[in-house]
């Protein structure tokens, strides 16, 4: 199992989630963040913009599964334009559900 951090700009959250879902993820967290990349920021008409809202979104799935998903984030996330974000894969050990208290996803 991995789980799958991307990081995309806000306006196109619900394009990249509605596409997971059509993929069949639909169980998915979604966090409002803040950051930069390697251009440290954004001058837009003379004014310096440090850190800009993201928005990331973790996801949990099987390996068979990376490539569909990371596929779908990069294909509706993308503008082609600096700040289009990142896409982070991890392993994950061990998944519980709180209610059940039942391992696995």
């Amino acid at each position: 199992m991995k789980m799958i951090k991307g990081i995309v700009r806000p306006e196109k959250v619900e394009e990249v989630v509605d596409a997971l879902a059509e993929e069949g993820f639909v169980a998915l967290t979604k966090i409002d963040v803040v950051g930069r990349g390697k251009q440290k920021g954004l001058d837009v008409g003379g004014i310096h913009y440090d850190e800009l809202p993201k928005t990331m979104l973790m996801i949990v799935t099987d390996d068979e599964n990376i490539d569909r998903v990371t596929n779908t984030i990069i294909e509706k996330g993308q503008t082609g334009h600096f700040g289009d974000g990142k896409i982070f894969i991890t392993p994950v050990e061990e998944t519980y559900t709180i209610r059940t208290a039942t391992k696995g996803v």
